[in-house]
């Protein structure tokens, strides 16, 4: 087996209308019951068939994870439209922060919510076909790591729809013709579906693989982590505290299975494929032509955390022991048989200083991060707040993580091969205040997860420096801790979360430790930790979602970068809303609208 996972997915329509244009000269289709007339009960005849149901759920949560698609749908799913990625002047119309132009119809939540249950279907047909009589099976432990992934990929499905729409049908078997009477489960009921489904196959779940990408037992434990988490704050704000407080026990106890089980832990000291090198040296070119020989350079000092970005670097079994699942790309796969492997990080999430700075700094080669369109920008909250006073000191602030350093390269510019300082970057004197916030909107850090100094394929004209192509996280031990962090606060035991906390920050080198005292009653340290340790990774709208409350609408309305933000999002609500063509096609069984979407 490659590496890499192989994401092609197994299509029965293609499959089974091959078998019927080469079956013409058969008379045997004229049977009553011909073989050419597949079913799901009849098209499968390996267990292969089966494994290939289950690569096509891999795929599809690359496909959504990653932003194959350059989708503004993807964006929003992560990040985009919450306390910490806004939207770039020149996409304003693609905005999910402007309230005006979001409601139940938005593209965005019927993409997302048809894409969980593609996953619920496709889950659910491996299941149903595993099961198949004339499936055979290798041993008794592969038809179970089988069923295990299926009913892994079901229950993770069903938490990320719990924590952003919060209850929804529950579909356990695949669905042969139009339905029209799905009944939607209550929150609580949701999550716990989810939670019955990982815990009955934790045991026939691997501790480790020997490739990357396949789920392992450390992946059921940190989402029954955050299941259990969310599940206790749904109980606690329907009054049911006894029980809540059973749940956050949960909760710590399974993320307490992953830190301190001893296959897993944070990567404490330099790793991986550039571990020797100390710096890095990034050429200058004039005018940001690449054809013009190198005439300066600018220097950054490599550090741990930048190692867990570096191509070959991210899967467990590169030796990455914070790795828990990762999405695979390959190069060779790209070029051959797999267009989507890459990762369109650097066009997606780096910023425009071509397109600014007063003609100052153009291309789009290393020094600028590569070649962007912005989809995204950080605001002010990511890029400066939550490294402010004693919180600056950190690795995950530092420059080679954090590059703020910009070289100027035009050569009738005063800043030619001098550093730029922020201030000239932002072109701020002379010019309008609206057009000064559409400058910083465009300029801000570049990101170690986003961009490198060694890019691939430049070779291939379409390429540019647009793509990385390294492994990504889904799961990295980090979120485990911020997860058990939560669970303790929530729990009472706020040093406890300190403690958590206190493991990130160590790790990174920061002169701040937290104490309880730092531990708020509104989890912003929580919240803002995840920001420094997690940005660009995490799923942020789950996170704020599932805390219930205003924790959302009150952290957008804060931090959000445009001021339509504020003008727009004048009601409150805590889960996004059901796409109105979910609500219409469900004829025969009314279906309620989500709080604060009703009439929108």
């Amino acid at each position: 087996m490659m590496k890499t996972i192989k994401y092609i997915i197994f299509s029965m329509v293609i499959m089974a209308a091959s078998t019927v244009m080469t079956s013409c000269n058969d008379t045997r289709f004229l049977e009553q019951n011909p073989e050419t007339f597949y079913t799901t009960d009849n098209i499968f005849s390996t267990s292969e068939q089966v494994d290939q149901v289950l690569v096509s759920i891999y795929s599809k949560i690359r496909y959504m994870w990653i932003n194959i698609p350059i989708s503004h749908d993807y964006f929003n799913f992560k990040e985009k439209g919450t306390d910490m990625l806004d939207i770039t002047y020149s996409k304003r119309g693609q905005s999910f922060s402007d309230y005006g132009l979001i409601n139940a119809d938005h593209e965005t939540f019927r993409v997302l919510y048809s894409d969980f249950y593609t996953i619920i279907a496709r889950a659910n047909l491996a299941i149903y076909a595993a099961e198949l009589p004339q499936i055979s099976w290798g041993s008794a432990s592969d038809k179970a790591y089988a069923l295990a992934q299926a009913r892994f990929f079901r229950a993770f499905a069903y938490k990320n729809l719990g924590e952003l729409w919060g209850g929804v049908p529950i579909v356990t078997e695949p669905v042969s013709e139009p339905r029209f009477d799905f009944v939607r489960t209550t929150r609580v009921e949701t999550y716990q579906f989810a939670i019955d489904e990982m815990e009955a196959v934790l045991n026939d779940l691997p501790e480790t693989t020997a490739h990357g990408g396949r789920i392992v037992r450390a992946a059921a434990q940190h989402n029954l982590s955050e299941l259990y988490l969310a599940k206790g704050i749904q109980l606690e704000a329907e009054g049911n505290a006894g029980n809540a407080q059973a749940d956050y026990a949960k909760s710590i106890q399974y993320a307490g299975q992953v830190i301190d089980g001893g296959t897993y832990g944070l990567m404490t000291d330099r790793f991986g494929t550039r571990a020797s090198e100390d710096r890095i040296i990034i050429g200058i070119h004039p005018n940001g032509e690449a054809a013009r020989p190198v005439v300066d350079t600018i220097m950054f000092e490599t550090n741990l955390y930048w190692d867990l970005f570096q191509t070959g670097n991210v899967d467990y079994q590169d030796g990455n022991r914070e790795c828990i699942w990762a999405v695979q790309v390959d190069f060779q796969a790209f070029k051959t048989e797999d267009p989507e492997s890459k990762l369109p990080y650097s066009q997606c999430y780096s910023p425009v200083l071509r397109d600014g700075s007063n003609n100052r700094i153009r291309s789009w080669l290393e020094d600028i991060g590569g070649f962007p369109n912005s989809h995204t920008t950080q605001n002010d909250y990511v890029r400066d707040s939550i490294w402010e006073g004693k919180f600056a000191a950190d690795l995950r602030n530092s420059q080679i993580v954090r590059r703020r350093r910009f070289k100027g390269n035009m050569e009738d510019s005063p800043y030619y091969l001098k550093e730029i300082p922020w201030d000239i970057i932002w072109w701020i004197e002379g010019i309008s205040e609206a057009t000064a916030m559409n400058q910083r909107n465009m300029c801000f850090p570049l990101s170690c997860k986003t961009t490198t100094d060694q890019y691939q394929g430049l070779e291939d004209v379409n390429q540019y420096y647009q793509n990385l192509f390294r492994d990504d996280y889904i799961i990295r031990l980090p979120e485990t801790i911020l997860l058990r962090a939560e669970a303790k606060q929530r729990a009472g035991d706020k040093a406890g979360a300190a403690n958590d906390i206190n493991m990130l920050r160590s790790r990174s080198k920061c002169e701040y430790l937290v104490t309880a005292t730092d531990v708020d009653d509104n989890f912003n340290l929580i919240l803002d930790e995840r920001a420094r340790e997690l940005l660009y990774e995490e799923c942020r709208w789950n996170t704020l979602l599932r805390m219930g409350g205003t924790v959302a609408v009150d952290r957008i309305r804060k931090y959000s970068y445009w001021p339509e933000t504020k003008a727009t999002l004048n009601f409150n609500y805590n889960l996004w809303p059901v796409p109105q063509s979910v609500i219409d096609v469900n004829k025969e069984v009314p279906m309620a609208q989500n709080p604060g979407w009703e009439n929108r």
